[in-house]
């Protein structure tokens, strides 16, 4: 979804139309490359002896090697009509001519296809057509359970049905709104024999909050907070993920929208916690990374050791974040909009920001070397510019709130995200 979100990016800066594209029985298309038998199917078995087999040369549904098949054949396909694969996500196909590009990104039968190349477009489609059986299903509006709405204030992406399709499979159609995805300094934890709750039930709601957290970055910190107890929840976990549900009551219609700024700039906001975790008193380290202007990519995770300071919980975060950056900065490369310039990585603690652009060896940072190393690196080839940011600035008070999971959702415009239900042709409800 990082991808698409990038590419949502560009296309709404660019101005540019998207397409949707469905194949029909993707795996049947599939070749195999080596020997898988089967008993014969019912109905098949009269002629056969005891002990014979049928050794497939068609891949077919439920068969481990299925999708590796057909994405080898698709892949094949492509590159026989001149594109290639993304190095920064596979899935993504380009073909650059006469300054023009196409982009086409799959996932397993679905696929958008977007760019500046209106003929090459059409080429492309008659030759999918001719190899594959597909459907046209004509410009985007419904991809992999996300809406997709388009208008003169740029691409709104949101799951709205997804959310009332869960309110109303866990009963909680018609609860109470809250006003947060989670309480305030919440200090969620295993408690010593604490109330267990239904453990498939829980894992089956926090499996999709993650998936409906791609489209909603205030639920995000939520979301991995009652991830982390998906090996035995308690009932205190339990209500925790409830209130998430809750707060999606009142806020069914949220989404990100990318608006048409007319740059293609990367830029990240980076923040943590410092020994947050009540449990093991590990920092939560956070991000969120912005390309022309637009919300693209989120992160909230706890860390994987003990910072001995909030410098050093912070300095972990900003190479994390680091790493987001560098990736987005090659996907725009092999789409063809090379950064001219270093990407600003904003923090708001100057005493990470001084270790890092400080090439002296400090004894005290030797815990930290390999990122300390990262970041100078990046510091001094141009790629990367490291500017305080103060926690009482609009974006980075965002990013803060949303580690400390404070009410995050009352910053939703600052971020441009809404809900555009009720004025789908005008600006999106804020």
């Amino acid at each position: 979804m990082d991808t698409i979100r990038v590419l949502f990016s560009v296309a709404a800066n660019k101005e540019w139309s998207l397409h949707q594209f469905d194949v029909t029985n993707a795996f049947l298309h599939g070749d195999l490359t080596e020997e898988v038998y089967m008993d014969a199917p019912p109905g098949f078995s009269g002629g056969f002896k005891e002990g014979e087999v049928c050794r497939l040369k068609k891949s077919l549904y439920g068969l481990k090697q299925s999708p590796r098949a057909w994405f080898g054949k698709f892949t094949l396909a492509m590159k026989e009509y001149g594109y290639h694969q993304s190095n920064a996500d596979h899935t993504l196909f380009l073909k650059r001519r006469n300054g023009l590009v196409t982009c086409l990104i799959i996932y397993v039968d679905d696929m958008i296809i977007t760019g500046d190349d209106t003929e090459e477009i059409a080429r492309l489609k008659r030759n999918l057509f001719s190899k594959f059986e597909m459907k046209d299903l004509g410009n985007l509006k419904y991809f992999l359970g996300i809406e997709v709405l388009r208008s003169k204030q740029g691409i709104f992406i949101c799951q709205k049905k997804y959310v009332l399709d869960l309110l109303a499979e866990t009963g909680l159609i018609d609860c109470k709104p809250a006003d947060t995805p989670m309480v305030v300094n919440h200090n969620l934890h295993m408690e010593l024999n604490g109330e267990l709750a239904d453990k498939g039930r829980y894992q089956r709601l926090v499996g999709k909050l993650i998936y409906l957290s791609h489209t909603r970055p205030d639920i995000a910190y939520a979301v991995g907070v009652v991830s982390q107890f998906m090996h035995q929840p308690q009932v205190a976990h339990m209500e925790a993920a409830q209130r998430i549900l809750r707060y999606l009551k009142g806020t069914a219609g949220h989404g990100v929208l990318f608006k048409t700024n007319g740059h293609l700039k990367v830029e990240l906001y980076t923040d943590a916690d410092w020994a947050g975790d009540k449990g093991n008193r590990r920092s939560t380290s956070g991000y969120f990374s912005l390309v022309g202007g637009n919300l693209v990519t989120w992160r909230s995770k706890k860390q994987n050791v003990v910072a001995l300071s909030s410098a050093e919980a912070e300095f972990r975060g900003i190479a994390r974040g680091l790493s987001e950056v560098l990736w987005i900065r090659k996907l725009l490369e092999d789409i063809g909009f090379s950064q001219k310039g270093p990407s600003k990585v904003m923090c708001d603690n100057t005493a990470a920001i001084q270790i890092s652009e400080n090439p002296v060896q400090h004894d005290r940072t030797k815990h930290v070397e390999v990122d300390r190393h990262f970041i100078k690196e990046k510091l001094e080839g141009g790629i990367i510019e490291l500017p305080y940011v103060a926690s009482k600035d609009q974006l980075a008070d965002i990013l803060t709130k949303a580690v400390n999971g404070n009410a995050f959702s009352s910053c939703l415009s600052k971020l441009s995200i809404g809900d555009p239900t009720t004025q789908l042709e005008g600006e999106c409800q804020k």
